[in-house]
């Protein structure tokens, strides 16, 4: 029964909550004698969430597109008025805009600017001929979206509400375990290679994922809102712990390679001691709050790993060999790894607490300037084929099919796959067409009263939601909903005309096709040409962790960097090869991205003030830097041995200065220094980079 009620209970749940906003919508529009009740009703179709929080945020990006969508529609009626080929064109652009700005977007942001496009045409075309109605037009759509917005929080906000603040909570606490677990896992050697990346990259995945759900529980509650940027910390702790164990575990795996087995042996006790202290610690917390016995020791271990305290330790010469090096680098990243794991726990215990937090660093997302072009040119030709049928035929019902093509066209818009999505809305539309002419022929006649009006339209809404609730097939169900209300939803003054139903159901599926090819054939997402343009953006975050402003430097890499990264496996099939090689390319620019974060950081206390004083390692150590941005700008043999090189000169160099520095801060932050570039010139040796492979390099 708990199975039940946790799996199929919430979808049928989702169901009914649907069908009964959608139905008190329409009730209301209609005693309100509202031009088309069907609009509110197809409203409540589409706000409508599993998860009260995306409801409620949805409704806030709903009210913003549609008022801005409204204005755009009166002020180019009265900008071209009886100038149907200005009005057209001008809509066109504008619906093409839209819906290229909307991906640069995430989370229902999107879906303001999507609101924004097909709004100015839902309003407008009707009224095309006539703008003198453009403003009525405009007040009763408002009206009617806010009814079915209201109805759609009322029911979600009040009927056994599902809170998205719950699920945030219980999804933190899986990660906790998952992250802890795979970190201990990793440094015991507990794991194979296989296994560890597919552990990695599902824990990597979740990071979009949870920055989203942050995102819908702070419209329903204010509490989680106080603790908004808290939590965006934990989130982007979380992101650091999977770069900074991802970075140890390939060093581990460098030395391994090479045959540093006595090596990796003097680091092991290290490395065992902090994976019990991480298993301790994963079994010890009590509703979010950690076992501060492993905290401390965790902590303690940490210190203990320091350049300075290793220094001590060891009460030898300070001319480093390339083996102690080799194990300062690898206690160094394993307490960075740390450091970030303690700060990791230390937010998510402060994040559970109530009270307001202290502002967080940003999150930065990136979106390709050639995707949002592409969506621009596909969306543009999508509508202003439409449009310039109608203008070319004459045909009454082409205003529907200029409607339908902005729908599509805004809908498919932050698909991955928009053909497949813009052609399931077109089988589902022709579908609805069906649907319709039989209830507007057989089953509105026979039926007298709201009531039953209700009974006959629940099947339609709730197989409708039913099919837009599965991922794989969720166009079918909003191409049914949305043009089923549309072409033959109920209105106060019932018009039975099976022929105009037809005709407009014709012109709307001859433009959803128009939106299939198009998507298809024109313009594809999934054409080499355009993954190869996203990877080469994922490629140049690291160049800009070299460049960018240190102050949150990191949190706006990660985020840039993991959004990159998603939108690639949205656009790719896994277990391919283009796939693959998308995934690790985002492990080398997490990798060589953070190195140099953390080689400009540590730069900081160690640059002169005045550039004339600037020491000859300082200049070998930026070049060094610079030319590791450079290999992953255009990837080459070439650039790849000179930023080889260049590493090692610097390293050289950094020795050199240790050799003549004092012991004290100088001294340690230099160590620090060492560290940094040497796991940057292992990252760039590794055999296995992608940059290896594509530049055809033997390494």
């Amino acid at each position: 029964m708990a199975d039940f009620a946790a799996r199929d209970g919430l979808i049928w749940l989702h169901l009914f909550k649907t069908t009964c906003a959608a139905l008190m919508a329409l009730g209301v529009a209609m005693a309100l004698e509202l031009p088309a009740p069907r609009v509110a009703m197809v409203t409540v179709f589409v706000l409508m969430q599993p998860v009260t929080g995306m409801v409620l945020a949805k409704s806030f990006y709903r009210v913003l597109g549609t008022a801005a969508g409204a204005a755009a529609a009166v002020v180019f009626g009265a900008l071209f008025p009886q100038q149907p080929e200005l009005y057209l064109t001008v809509l066109t652009l504008w619906t093409a805009t839209c819906t290229a700005l909307a991906v640069r977007f995430r989370h229902f942001r999107w879906y303001a600017f999507v609101l924004a496009g097909y709004t100015a045409v839902l309003v407008g075309i009707p009224v095309v001929t006539h703008p003198y109605a453009l403003f009525i037009a405009s007040l009763t759509r408002a009206a009617e979206v806010t009814i079915g917005i209201l109805s759609s929080a009322a029911i979600s906000a009040l009927v056994f509400p599902v809170r998205a603040s719950t699920a945030l909570m219980h999804g933190q606490r899986q990660r906790r375990s998952a992250i802890l677990e795979l970190c201990a896992d990793v440094l015991a050697g507990r794991c194979d290679d296989t296994v560890l990346q597919q552990r990695f990259a599902r824990l990597a995945g979740s990071i979009a994922g949870f920055e989203a759900a942050r995102t819908f529980a702070s419209y329903e509650d204010p509490n989680l809102r106080l603790r908004s940027q808290r939590l965006a910390t934990v989130d982007s702790e979380y992101a650091a712990i999977c770069s900074r164990l991802h970075m140890l575990q390939q060093q581990i795996e460098r030395l391994d390679s090479t045959g540093a087995g006595a090596l990796i042996e003097g680091v092991r006790p290290s490395l065992l001691q902090a994976a019990d202290l991480i298993d301790r610690l994963r079994d010890g917390f009590s509703d979010d709050a950690p076992d501060q016995q492993s905290v401390t020791a965790l902590a303690r271990l940490a210190a203990s790993l320091a350049p300075a305290a290793q220094e001590a330790a060891a009460a030898a010469g300070r001319g480093p060999n390339s083996s102690a090096v080799e194990a300062r680098t690898t206690r160094e990243a394993l307490r960075r790894l740390l450091r970030h794991l303690l700060d990791y726990v230390d937010a998510g215990a402060t994040g559970a607490g109530p009270g307001p937090s202290p502002r967080a660093a940003a999150t930065s997302v990136r979106t390709s300037s050639y995707v949002v072009a592409l969506t621009f040119v596909r969306n543009a030709l999508t509508v202003g084929a439409a449009g310039a049928f109608w203008l070319f035929t004459a045909w009454p019902s082409g205003g529907f099919a200029v409607i339908a093509a902005a729908i599509v066209a805004g809908l498919t818009s932050a698909a991955p796959r928009p053909e497949k999505l813009a052609l399931q809305i077109t089988l589902g539309a022709a579908a609805a067409v069906a649907v319709g002419y039989v209830y507007m022929c057989f089953v509105y006649p026979a039926i007298d009263g709201f009531p039953l009006l209700c009974v006959a339209l629940a099947p339609i809404v709730a197989g409708s939601a039913f099919l837009a609730s599965r991922p794989a097939v969720s166009g079918y169900g909003i191409g049914l909903c949305v043009f089923f209300v549309v072409l033959a939803g109920p209105d106060n003054l019932m018009g039975y005309a099976p022929d105009a139903l037809l005709n407009n159901g014709l012109a709307a599926v001859a433009a959803l096709f128009i939106g299939v090819i198009v998507a298809m054939i024109v313009f594809p997402f999934q054409a080499p040409w355009v993954v190869s343009r996203i990877q080469r953006d994922l490629r140049r975050e690291v160049a800009f962790a070299w460049k960018t402003r240190l102050d949150g430097a990191d949190a706006r890499f990660r985020s840039r960097t993991h959004d990159l990264s998603s939108q690639l496996r949205l656009l790719l099939t896994p277990g391919t090869r283009r796939y693959d090689e998308a995934w690790h390319w985002l492990l080398a620019t997490l990798e060589v991205g953070q190195a140099l974060l953390d080689l400009r950081r540590d730069l900081v206390t160690l640059a002169p003030l005045r550039p004339s004083d600037r020491p000859r390692w300082l200049l070998w150590v930026e070049q060094a830097g610079r030319r590791a941005a450079d290999v992953f700008e255009r990837p080459d043999a070439r650039r790849t041995t000179l930023a080889v090189r260049a590493a090692s000169r610097a390293l050289d160099e950094v020795a050199g200065e240790l050799q003549t520095t004092a012991q004290g801060p100088r001294q340690a932050a230099l160590q620090q220094l060492s560290a940094d570039l040497y796991l940057m010139r292992s990252a760039l040796l590794d055999p296995d980079a992608p940059f290896h492979r594509e530049a055809g390099n033997p390494c």
